[in-house]
């Protein structure tokens, strides 16, 4: 494993002239290079009226407000969440009076708007049925919808293959003919775009309810739900999620997620990003991924506190629960692991297919993920489903589109793969199980058309190396301050060398210790959390090495004081470029 650091320009100054220098080359090394990118004011974002489709979205859904019946269908992780309840929410508050939601269970219908989905929807009688984060492979579903006289509106941002469903209304960013300037809004992204164009429609027409909320209050949701899906913080969505902070944090979110933010134990007038991405996102996902993903619905939706906390609750159960089941998954995959990094499998295997007869369909995504990132390179791992057919969940490294990988497949081996779909970094497929080697092989030698040696290369990409008057609380409040970090936006680490000393265990795996900058007698109190583990033994680091860093403020009682939180801790001299 070898460092990287960011390329910066020589030039300073150019982005605002208060900003902290640290912060100023974190932001040059991810590529601003005017201070008018760096603005999070709403009106910073893309026209509502630039992304194709959501006035006759907005027509669509007026027509259907007084007479007729409305049915969201989300998916089941957080971004369909937070999507369904922003729709539920705006429309209620708008004076839609028949609108409602479903959420089919993954473990009996899969994903997406299928036959099977539309006869269940058709019960409860809909004029109208509105897909959020799904819908953009499923023609069959829409085929089916539209036989029983529903009219269809898709919102979705997944990639859309060679047929689109003959729905009413399609809203997409990423249809190949749209010219909207961020492909990377997130399903809620996209639902919110929606809203805001019914809004305006609502006020021309004079329909709007008084005191009715404008749509920006929603924000919140869309905060959430963007960086719980892990799409790049481009410029628009830097927009979308700082301001969907700043309300967070002024108190003026859904009871919902200031229930979450309680139960995870984090600070509202403190949050960041990140803890909505590592504390609020995986107690939200947990009830799709173990149970109902309506549990969590149910938990933004409503307004009464005493519910959200019950229902938070319950969320927070069902992550232990889901942390306990990944936690023997995970002892399985890395079993595996061992085997997989012998360089003789390594040479020969470029994608990596992993099954287990006693894994949970809804973790093996996790799964996946933790995997790719032990073996840089891209993993499919399957569980077994209701149906007999193996359910996949494919992860991706930068560089390898994992959506356009299995497109490949399917045209190169037509019927070997049953549905797919996705987008660049992650992808979900179904497959029969007599067809699994077939499909393994098929899938590292597509990979293998894609990857070079850069894709295989051990490496970090850090922000270069900190004087040590910079390794400060003032660092560390400017670096907080000036996120969102995220995807493609990634929160600022550092490298350096030093010496550790008095390292000590603390917890299971997590290891406490002092870190000196060698020559200076500066040193910093530091944790390194899940040290101890496959790769490491149990054997407390020592002596000099290279970190790789993130500087945090630690609050107790009070008192603030900076804390390095180390992410990799590798020998001297580590760095190249």
């Amino acid at each position: 494993m070898r460092i990287v650091r960011r390329s910066v320009p020589a030039a300073r100054g150019v982005l605002d002239g208060k900003l902290h220098p640290v912060l100023e080359r974190v932001y040059l090394g991810r590529g601003v290079r005017s201070a008018a990118e760096l603005s999070t004011a709403l009106d910073r974002l893309l026209p509502v009226s630039s992304l194709e489709g959501v006035e006759a979205a907005a027509e669509l859904l007026l027509r259907h407000r007084e007479n007729g019946r409305i049915l969201v269908i989300g998916d089941f992780d957080a971004d369909g969440a937070t999507s369904t309840a922003l729709m539920l929410r705006a429309m209620r508050a708008w004076g839609f009076a028949n609108v409602d939601f479903l959420v089919p269970n993954r473990f009996e219908f899969g994903y997406g708007l299928t036959p099977e989905i539309v006869a269940l929807a058709a019960q409860r009688a809909p004029t109208l049925i509105v897909t959020v984060d799904n819908g953009i492979s499923s023609a069959a579903g829409v085929a089916a919808a539209r036989e029983r006289g529903i009219d269809v509106l898709i919102t979705d941002h997944h990639l859309p293959g060679e047929e689109l469903p003959a729905a009413n209304v399609i809203v997409n960013p990423n249809l190949g003919q749209s010219r909207f300037a961020s492909r990377a809004l997130a399903g809620v992204g996209v639902a919110f775009y929606v809203m805001a164009a019914l809004r305006r429609l609502l006020d021309s027409a004079g329909l709007t309810p008084p005191s009715a909320p404008s749509v920006a209050e929603f924000l919140d949701l869309v905060a959430l739900g963007t960086v719980a899906d892990l799409v790049p913080l481009d410029a628009n969505n830097r927009v979308l999620v700082a301001q969907g902070l700043r309300r967070i944090r002024a108190g003026r979110c859904v009871a919902g997620i200031r229930a979450l933010l309680e139960v995870a134990g984090r600070r509202i007038p403190d949050l960041t990003a990140a803890d909505l991405g590592f504390a609020v996102a995986p107690r939200l996902n947990a009830a799709g991924r173990i149970d109902d993903m309506s549990i969590g619905i149910r938990c933004l939706l409503t307004d009464d506190p005493a519910q959200a906390r019950m229902l938070a609750a319950r969320l927070d159960q069902l992550n232990q629960e889901r942390r306990a089941i990944e936690a023997r998954m995970q002892a399985d995959a890395l079993a595996a692991v061992r085997r997989l990094r012998d360089p003789a499998f390594a040479d020969r295997h470029r994608g990596v297919c992993l099954f287990d007869e006693s894994w949970h369909q809804g973790v093996v995504g996790l799964v996946a993920s933790r995997l790719k990132d032990r073996l840089r390179r891209p993993v499919v791992a399957f569980a077994r489903a209701s149906d007999g057919l193996l359910r996949g969940s494919a992860r991706s490294v930068s560089g390898i589109h994992i959506r356009d990988v299995l497109d490949a497949i399917a045209a190169r081996h037509p019927g070997l793969i049953s549905r797919f779909g996705g987008h660049a970094m992650a992808a979900g497929l179904t497959l029969e199980q007599d067809r699994l080697d077939r499909f393994a092989r098929a899938f590292d030698e597509e990979v293998a058309r894609w990857m070079d040696a850069a894709s295989l290369a051990d490496c970090i990409e850090t922000d270069g190396e900190l004087a040590v008057h910079e390794i400060a609380l003032e660092t560390a409040d400017a670096l907080r301050a000036g996120g969102p970090w995220g995807q493609a936006f990634p929160e600022p680490c550092f490298d350096g060398t030093f010496t550790i000393r008095n390292a000590r265990i603390v917890g299971e795996r997590h290891v406490k210790m002092w870190v000196e900058v060698p020559r200076t007698g500066r040193s910093f109190d530091a944790i390194a959390f899940n040290f101890l583990g496959v790769d490491t033994g149990s054997e407390l680091p020592q002596g000099q090495a290279q970190l790789v860093y993130r500087l945090d403020i630690n609050e107790y009682q009070g008192e603030r004081r900076l804390q390095l939180l180390v992410d990799h801790l590798l020998p001297p001299g580590a760095v190249h470029g």
